[in-house]
């Protein structure tokens, strides 16, 4: 069974990757095309991405003991596109 840190390793990939797809392919095929398939398509993996994401970061806060501004930091970047890249690159070292 993966440990919560590897798990939220994982989720934090995925969540980022769909993140990307969702914003750099799918929306402006949608706008661009007219085509919102793929946003469809996208939206609904990405969204239990990002609600995994945030209920394992506020789990594993507690067991590696972060501060409150590492966890709002960790949080935030769920929603700045390449975010969670930077938080696996700066708090997930191990």
């Amino acid at each position: 069974m993966l440990s919560l840190f590897k798990s939220f390793k994982i989720v934090a990939l995925l969540e980022g990757l769909s993140y990307i797809l969702l914003l750099f392919i799918a929306v402006p095929i949608k706008y661009l095309a007219g085509d919102p398939q793929y946003v469809k398509l996208l939206g609904m993996p990405h969204g239990i991405l990002f609600l995994a994401y945030i209920v394992l970061a506020i789990m594993l806060a507690s067991e590696l003991k972060w501060t409150k501004k590492t966890l709002f930091i960790v949080l935030l970047a769920s929603i700045i596109p390449f975010g969670t890249f930077y938080v696996d690159r700066t708090y997930l070292k191990a």
